[in-house]
């Protein structure tokens, strides 16, 4: 079976990424998804950070 690849942009510089992290990394409680570059920037010494998973572009 063929793979299946799908693009998502980073909710946060939307740019496109081929993984993203899914977050919560404020006080809204809504999950965004976030680049690799992102990442560090919203988890980091954050106490609203909650992750959620990673989304990956390629599906099996």
């Amino acid at each position: 079976m063929p793979k299946r690849v799908r693009s998502k942009s980073c909710d946060r510089c939307s740019i496109p990424a081929e993984i993203l992290y899914r977050v919560q990394y404020d006080d809204s409680g809504r999950w965004k998804f976030v680049c690799l570059t992102c990442y560090p920037i919203v988890s980091r010494n954050n106490p609203a950070y909650v992750y959620g998973g990673t989304w990956k572009a390629e599906k099996y």
